[in-house]
């Protein structure tokens, strides 16, 4: 059962995930960021990401996918991945 009250919020957007992807933003919204873990590594049991792949996509549903992607990277940790992702989505929603 999927409640609105259970979606985890970071710094004032909703983190979605799906198996490998993480979707950080409102479909409401013009822009939202796309995580896609590539590689992890299990430390004491628990997979840790290694190599995670950012980026800043439009929400437009008549753009066609491959122009959906406004911006894209790769980072080496899954926080480092969120906190460009952050950046990134925090200037596209203001105009920047």
């Amino acid at each position: 059962m999927s409640d609105e009250k259970n979606v985890l919020i970071y710094k004032g957007h909703p983190l979605m995930r799906k198996d490998n992807l993480i979707y950080y933003g409102s479909m409401a919204d013009s822009h939202i960021v796309m995580l896609q873990i590539l590689e992890t590594k299990k430390i004491n049991d628990v997979d840790i990401a290694t190599r995670v792949s950012v980026q800043l996509q439009l929400t437009d549903p008549s753009a066609k996918s491959r122009d959906r992607v406004v911006k894209k990277s790769e980072k080496a940790g899954f926080y480092t991945a969120l906190d460009v992702g952050c950046v990134w989505l925090e200037r596209a929603l203001a105009g920047k």
